[in-house]
């Protein structure tokens, strides 16, 4: 079994330790923490189960590393610390460790990835023997193995759509839902999420791998962006009050252009509330979440996932999932040469040895 350590205990950490305490292939060996307060708690608390791993939580790094664990699933966000994220992330690979993270979202497609990147993670490959691949939280899986698995049963392809529809009242990351994304704010605020460019940053390599996938050589990348103000307050369970006329929905688009028209199509549509932009695409049957891909031609081909966990929860759902092919993927890692990969490089393998096997939570 492979020694795996899972670093960092929040939304994705959670799902993450449960992941790899229930992997056949995996032994759960670490749970590294930045609050001291959660230091000495045991993953399996941590993680919402109802029963002990017995591994204590550490902010000790360095005696982790030190240890040499197989893997490392980095669940640490790196969303407002990238460069810290990508020197925790080195780290763990020049220690010789396989890394699977969400983290990075350049490298999604390392491909086309700036060097400030990928040069220090080859060096740390080269001088640790580690490896690492990125895969998106929201999730990878849905804006690039899903969509290209589904085009291969198409016989004309004119369009690519991945999309997200998503309640953030289901997700409880108040600083991200409000203040990156600006759920709340008045019309006039400028999200950080939202700004000119920053969608192709994130999205954008999603894209990229799409093209070079299908074989198709881009001409550029667009944006999009739609917002809603509420018409009424609202109340959510987890996020707490939203005055009408602030921020209620986001639609944009991340769009991928082929000798002058737009094939490829990362979407995202989201709201604090069902009630806000109900003409906008919304989860079938009234759900919290689902991502969709659409394949625009001959034939149309439609494919719905919705996933729930955490006693129902869509985000946590999406979490899991993410994290399901992250953790998936560590037995493949540890079996190839070490390398810096992305996900047309690593297969999505079945759930081998886990059909049946009782999880409590």
């Amino acid at each position: 079994m492979t020694s795996t350590v899972v670093w960092g205990t929040g939304n994705v950490g959670r799902a993450a330790i449960r992941a790899v305490s229930a992997h056949p292939a995996l032994a759960l060996s670490g749970v590294l923490v930045h609050d001291p307060a959660k230091a000495g708690r045991d993953a399996g608390d941590l993680a919402g189960l109802d029963r002990a791993l017995g591994v204590a939580a550490t902010t000790d790094v360095e005696a982790v590393l030190a240890a040499r664990p197989g893997a490392v699933v980095y669940a640490a966000s790196g969303d407002l610390r990238p460069d810290e994220a990508l020197d925790d992330i080195c780290r763990a690979i020049r220690a010789g460790a396989v890394v699977v993270t969400p983290a990075l979202y350049p490298l999604y497609d390392p491909a086309s990835a700036p060097p400030d990147f990928t040069d220090p993670v080859r060096a740390a490959i080269a001088e640790g023997g580690g490896s690492l691949f990125v895969s998106g939280v929201d999730p990878g899986w849905a804006n690039d193995v899903l969509p290209l698995l589904v085009s291969g049963l198409g016989t004309h392809i004119d369009t690519v759509r991945c999309q997200e529809i998503f309640d953030y009242s289901t997700y409880d990351q108040p600083d991200a839902v409000r203040d990156l994304i600006g759920m709340g704010h008045p019309m006039d605020y400028e999200p950080l999420m939202l700004a000119e460019s920053i969608p192709t940053m994130v999205w954008g390599g999603q894209i990229r791998l799409l093209a070079r996938a299908l074989g198709v050589r881009l001409d550029e990348i667009r944006e999009t962006l739609e917002r809603r103000a509420l018409e009424s307050d609202v109340t959510t369970q987890i996020m707490g009050d939203f005055a009408a006329g602030t921020q209620g929905a986001v639609r944009f688009e991340v769009q991928g252009v082929v000798d002058g028209e737009v094939r490829l199509i990362v979407e995202h549509v989201t709201r604090i509330h069902p009630s806000c932009a109900p003409d906008w695409p919304s989860p079938p049957g009234g759900g919290a979440g689902a991502h969709r891909v659409v394949i625009e031609g001959r034939p149309r081909i439609e494919v719905t996932v919705q996933a729930t966990d955490e006693g129902g929860n869509h985000s946590a759902g999406g979490n899991a999932t993410a994290v399901g092919r992250l953790v998936g993927a560590v037995e493949w890692l540890v079996a190839a040469e070490p390398g810096l990969y992305d996900a047309l490089d690593v297969p999505l393998l079945p759930a081998t040895g886990r059909l049946g096997r009782k999880q409590q939570s």
